[in-house]
């Protein structure tokens, strides 16, 4: 009898977990998105603790597993340890599987894996995966279905999403391993080293799995070239990808979202350059030595890896101040919507821009490429940059108090760990353990993204059946 009645308690408790984890992924996707990274990031967390994950076979220190497990998941690229020489082989395949993992979005891979294991998906898995291709749907109420990707399309999506990343990953590890090769790599060192450059520029992460990192490639044409290529396609977001796919050349069929996302890219690519040929063609530590072909071309790769690629080929601390100042700016508005860069989206700030454009010129409404774009979507754009805003102020400075670091620096490495970057200028290694774990809280916000975040805040949605009398407060 007290075993059948063990089984019974245990049969309730088990049911009343799976009740409360289906309420939690029914009811709030963000915070299930929230709830499954965390877990993600303990375990990984507890494999990097393994003695076999070191190269010296000892158990790495709490901190430094835990910060490395975060940069790893939320493809973020900085260290708090020397990531060549640090981990063991197995644990560089940790990092190789975890930014995929990270890159591609664990609801996107768990509705992936549904996808496959049941041939369908039902309502509740497109409303999970279509969440994660846009923020939006994480807020309740009615949304247009003229948005990034309709419920209809999140199946392709999905079987986008994952042969994106294996193809693109697939073909650029194979135009870098002849590059590898004739920079001197080993051919069998290159066979590894090919997929591992590929999954970090893909994923937008720049781990290295060489000490020197990219620098030893600075006169490489071919493969910094791929690398841009890689952390591109990466830094675009699925959903246009699947546009392109879908679409083609009939840019006239491509979504708002498309546009502003490639043109917004190109823009910032562009000028990033002209910026740092401008800022740093003097300065002998970096591009004062080159001539003009050079400085052109490390300035385009640069300004590439800013916006959340992370590889650089020179030393960050080299830079000029005004030059840092670029770079920031650059970081934190990251890349575009569903990818695996970071930041506030290049969606975001086009959106924002356009909207003051539109109330200089003096209309009603804001309009693009012959589409309205509605309030709803103006005032999470707002809401995007104050929240990022707040959380690198606080984090700059509660770091800059911990450590009594320059708060340039302080400033410039934090805002690469909200954008996921891994661009530093070699603080954050030298970090102690409290502000180790301010950073890692940064980079966690920044890749779960501050939408994400308020959405999983906020209880439930209410809606308001009333409206209160008008009054305008004097702005500016």
């Amino acid at each position: 009898m007290s075993s059948i009645g063990w089984s019974t308690s245990s049969r309730k408790r088990a049911f009343d977990f799976w009740h409360l984890s289906r309420r939690i992924i029914t009811s709030s996707p963000s915070r299930f998105a929230i709830l499954i990274f965390a877990t993600l990031i303990l375990l990984f967390t507890a494999l990097f603790s393994l003695p076999i994950a070191s190269a010296s076979g000892t158990v790495t220190p709490l901190g430094d597993a835990l910060f490395t497990a975060v940069s790893t998941i939320c493809v973020t690229g900085l260290a708090t340890v020397d990531m060549a020489e640090h981990w063991s082989p197995f644990g560089h395949v940790l990092i190789f599987l975890g930014v995929n993992i990270g890159g591609m979005g664990v609801l996107t891979l768990a509705s992936v894996l549904g996808l496959v294991i049941s041939k369908k998906l039902g309502l509740r898995a497109k409303l999970l995966a279509a969440g994660d291709s846009n923020p939006l749907r994480a807020h309740g109420g009615v949304v247009n279905e003229g948005q990034t990707v309709r419920l209809g399309e999140v199946g392709q999506l999905l079987m986008t999403v994952a042969m994106s990343l294996i193809v693109i990953e697939l073909v650029v590890a194979a135009l870098l391993y002849p590059g590898l090769v004739m920079a001197g790599i080993h051919p069998l060192t290159a066979l590894w080293e090919a997929p591992y450059y590929s999954a970090m520029a893909f994923t937008n992460t720049g781990f290295a799995p060489n000490a020197t990192g990219v620098v030893e490639f600075v006169d490489d044409y071919f493969v910094l070239t791929m690398l841009m290529i890689g952390v591109f396609l990466g830094s675009i977001g699925f959903p246009v990808i699947y546009t392109l796919l879908k679409h083609h050349y009939h840019v006239k069929r491509w979504s708002l979202h498309s546009k502003l996302t490639l043109i917004t890219t190109a823009i910032l690519l562009v000028l990033g350059a002209a910026v740092f040929v401008v800022l740093e063609f003097d300065n002998p530590k970096t591009f004062g030595s080159m001539d003009a072909v050079d400085t052109t071309f490390q300035s385009v790769f640069l300004s590439a890896m800013t916006r959340s690629g992370g590889f650089s080929t020179v030393e960050i601390a080299d830079l000029n101040g005004s030059s840092k100042l670029a770079i920031s700016m650059l970081m934190f508005v990251g890349g575009g919507s569903a990818s695996t860069a970071g930041g506030i989206k290049v969606t975001t700030l086009a959106v924002l821009a356009i909207a003051v454009w539109s109330e200089a010129r003096g209309r009603q409404s804001v309009n693009a490429f012959g589409r309205r774009i509605p309030s709803d979507v103006q005032r999470v754009a707002l809401s995007v940059v104050a929240w990022g805003a707040t959380i690198v102020a606080l984090s700059t400075i509660i770091i800059g108090q911990i450590t009594k670091a320059s708060t340039e620096d302080v400033l410039f490495d934090v805002i690469s760990a909200f954008g996921t970057v891994g661009l530093s200028t070699g603080l954050t290694q030298s970090l102690p353990d409290p502000a180790v774990y301010v950073m890692a809280l940064t980079i966690f916000m920044g890749r779960v993204g501050t939408v994400t975040l308020a959405a999983a805040v906020a209880a439930t949605t209410r809606t308001q059946l009333y409206s209160l009398p008008v009054e305008r407060p004097i702005v500016g």
